[in-house]
């Protein structure tokens, strides 16, 4: 058993997309058209057949109740590794990306959370070493 999938709930599918490959570098994988959305997935330029991060649509009304909470608390939706959090950092600031928290560099675990225009808080770390 291995995961191939993983999803994040977004509000607008296409806005999502620009957002997920213009500004944090994934590539789209999956397009295909399912009635009202789309089967829509990005994976990383570094593993390109890697796990999938679906952009599901968040029109069940449970969905909408749950990312609302985790934004209101601060939670993010999920987090993906950098291998140089500062240049990453730097980068997404230069394209406009929105920070709600910044690296602390002297931190043993660096991390930062950004909104993604899509109802949601996403954090970036740093492993130690």
């Amino acid at each position: 058993m291995k995961i191939t999938l993983t999803s994040i709930l977004v509000d607008d599918q296409e806005k999502a997309l620009q957002f997920y490959t213009e500004k944090l570098g994934f590539i789209k994988k999956q397009d295909i058209p399912m009635g009202k959305f789309r089967w829509l997935s990005v994976v990383s330029p570094e593993a390109p057949e890697g796990v999938e991060l679906v952009l599901e649509p968040d029109e069940n009304p449970a969905s909408k109740t749950f990312k609302a909470a985790l934004l209101a608390q601060g939670i993010p939706y999920t987090m993906f590794n950098v291998s140089d959090m500062k240049s990453e950092y730097e980068r997404l600031k230069s394209l406009g990306v929105e920070f709600k928290t910044h690296p602390d560099f002297d931190a043993p675990f660096i991390i930062a959370s950004f909104y993604d225009t899509c109802g949601n808080l996403i954090q970036i770390y740093q492993m130690p070493g």
